[in-house]
């Protein structure tokens, strides 16, 4: 008995001697960055200090390790605690890590994939658990591997709404590999929290939706043994550890203090703080590696037969990105999320094929493109859909998906006042702008049934993040099965030797232009028509030759507001990178200007001036001059 006491003792003084390392470092690195959080870094120290010492397993030498836990930093400000621990166990170096929020340096001020330890990119608070409920399903429905999802949280970004999203996929998928480990320091950034150190407030709302619970002191380094050993043992439902901890912990004149966030320590008071933690260590331990274990099967190479139609067939484009779906179910990498409208953006196909490999995350689009990014860290191919109008609610994700350089695939249905008698609510008139404004985004938007099926399976390779708008109604097949659609490319719809316009239209408006196109060739006008299904990266060079072809006459029709969508991607076009270098353009742009209501679908198009008659009467204008 005197020998495990001993032996209990000994360990917890050296969880306690790495701890106050952890700290030291935290006010080391952020002060000589000038800036940064060292007090929301030195609240967690302790929960981070046994948590590496003795539960989280990991290859710190190999970290594409298909059994290594996963560690998310959602309050992802306390990066100073992340990058000490990475030292602690020798991933970094203590130069490394003194080269906080420099330029160039891996070390950024929140936690970026730049470092390979780090799954996805933090600091927007509220999106760590629901990335990690991403990993968690790949862990328990698809991999099938005994790691763990680890989460530290902070208590201010627990008023979140995408934080209880999480919480509620995580009860509903029983995601016992998920472990969210809640900072309860009690102060945010300009004050006290919602509930401060009220631990029994966050306890009754996380079990409310079903998580396992436990309550303790974040300082105590027995009880958080304790609770780590709880959790991990816990079967059938994630688990929520809130741990009242301080702020600034262990430093007189930071600890518990309002107005010290984001405030590295001053230089004169520096050596007292590190004085005050037991100055300046180098322990590098030793954590565990999980045990040897194969990784998942090569996938995504099986052979996919992608449907076809047939020229004259009708099909709307939200119906054959069902049918691709299904179709590159045939890669055991595709997996597939929704937001509870799969019977309207048609993954529903895919879900009947493949159900094991399709997600529900009902209305919560934050979540579902959380999980996707989630996903993806585990190699999967993740598609996500939902009508376009609604992931606008979830733009921040997809923002902060770039920064972590995530792979992934979205569809935003019912685009566009085409959609009819839903009215304005549902109809996405903002999409196109708002994923051209993503880093490195793809943009997609076909106009029929065979292209969308050709882009769709190019977007499972394409890296980065990828958008595919689809339309709500049948249109007819304009290309044959065959037809090759290159993303970056366009399609020349018309075209003669004596064009007098250009019109550049995608989706619906293709179909509107084809009908003005015939209207105007009895009148003895020839229009150069260009099916711009490649909104981003655009082709610029077909839209140049076009344009000098038309002598700068250009017709731009669209189911879009004006702002950042068709009409700015054919600007972007028409410049080099190295400047501007055509003749004056004569541009004519017809986009949605009405805050549009219910009504058919042709009746709308009418009334917001892109219909076929507004088409051929732009061109006509054009080709008087």
């Amino acid at each position: 008995m005197a020998t495990t006491i001993d032996q209990t003792q000994a360990q917890t003084e050296q969880w306690h001697a790495l701890a106050q390392q952890l700290r030291v470092d935290s006010v080391r690195s952020t002060s000589a960055a000038g800036s940064g959080h060292p007090t929301s870094s030195l609240s967690g120290a302790d929960l981070m200090a046994v948590l590496i010492g003795k539960y989280l397993k990991y290859d710190w030498e190999n970290p594409e390790n298909p059994g290594n836990d996963h560690l998310i930093f959602s309050k992802g400000h306390a990066s100073p605690l992340l990058y000490a621990m990475y030292k602690a166990v020798g991933a970094i170096s203590d130069e490394e890590m003194m080269t906080f929020r420099k330029f160039g340096s891996r070390i950024e001020g929140h936690p970026t994939p730049v470092l390979p330890y780090v799954d996805v990119a933090t600091g927007s608070l509220g999106q760590g658990l629901p990335q990690g409920v991403g990993i968690a399903i790949a862990g328990k429905y698809l991999d099938k591997l005994p790691y763990k999802v680890w989460v530290l949280l902070g208590d201010s970004e627990m008023a979140e709404g995408s934080i209880w999203e999480a919480c509620n996929t995580a009860s509903h998928y029983e995601l016992d590999n998920l472990i969210g480990i809640l900072d309860m320091n009690g102060l945010g950034q300009r004050g006290p929290t919602m509930f401060g150190h009220d631990s029994k407030a966050y306890a009754d709302r996380a079990r409310a939706f079903g998580w396992h619970t436990i309550e303790i002191d974040g300082h105590n380094l027995e009880e958080i043994d304790r609770a780590y050993q709880e959790a991990v043992q816990t079967t059938g439902k994630p688990v929520m550890i809130v741990a009242r901890t301080f702020k600034g912990r262990g430093v007189s004149f930071l600890e518990d203090q309002l107005d010290q966030h984001g405030k590295p320590v001053q230089e004169d008071k520096g050596a007292q703080a590190i004085q005050e933690l037991g100055g300046e260590s180098n322990i590098v331990i030793q954590t565990q590696k999980p045990d040897p274990m194969d990784a998942a099967p090569p996938v995504g190479n099986a052979p996919v037969d992608l449907p076809t139609y047939e020229l004259g067939d009708s099909i709307a484009p939200r119906a054959a990105y069902g049918d691709a779906l299904k179709a590159l179910g045939a890669r055991q990498d595709v997996v597939v999320l929704d937001a509870e409208v799969s019977n309207s953006t048609y993954s529903d196909r895919f879900a009947k094929a493949y159900p094991d490999r399709f997600f529900e995350m009902f209305i919560q689009e934050q979540q579902m493109v959380a999980a996707a990014v989630g996903l993806q860290v585990r190699n999967r191919v993740p598609f996500a859909s939902t009508f376009a109008a609604f992931l606008t609610r979830a733009y921040d994700f997809i923002r902060m998906a770039a920064v972590s350089r995530a792979n992934i695939r979205l569809c935003g249905s019912h685009a566009g006042v085409s959609i009819g008698e839903d009215g304005a609510s549902q109809m996405a008139l903002e999409d196109l702008a708002m994923m051209r404004a993503v880093h490195g985004s793809t943009v997609l938007y076909p106009s029929d049934g065979n292209q969308t099926i050709q882009l769709v399976a190019q977007m499972a390779d394409t890296q980065g993040i990828s958008f595919i708008r689809t339309t709500r109604e049948k249109l007819p097949v304009l290309y044959p099965p065959d037809e090759q659609f290159p993303i970056g490319g366009s399609k020349v719809v018309r075209q003669s030797d004596n064009d007098q316009v250009t019109v550049v239209a995608a989706g619906i408006t293709v179909h509107e232009a084809i009908k003005a196109c015939d209207q105007l060739a009895g009148e003895g006008i020839n229009v150069r028509l260009i099916d711009l299904y490649s909104v981003k990266p655009v082709d610029g060079e077909t839209l140049r030759q076009a344009a000098e072809a038309t002598g700068g006459r250009m017709v731009v029709a669209e189911d879009h507001f004006p702002e950042g969508g068709l009409g700015s991607a054919v600007l972007k076009g028409l410049i080099k990178s190295e400047g501007y270098d055509l003749m004056p353009l004569k541009l004519r742009h017809l986009a949605v200007r009405i805050m549009p209501t219910s009504g058919r679908p042709a009746e709308l198009l009418n009334a917001a001036g892109i219909d076929a008659e507004h088409i051929a009467n732009a061109v006509r204008e054009l080709a008087s001059q």
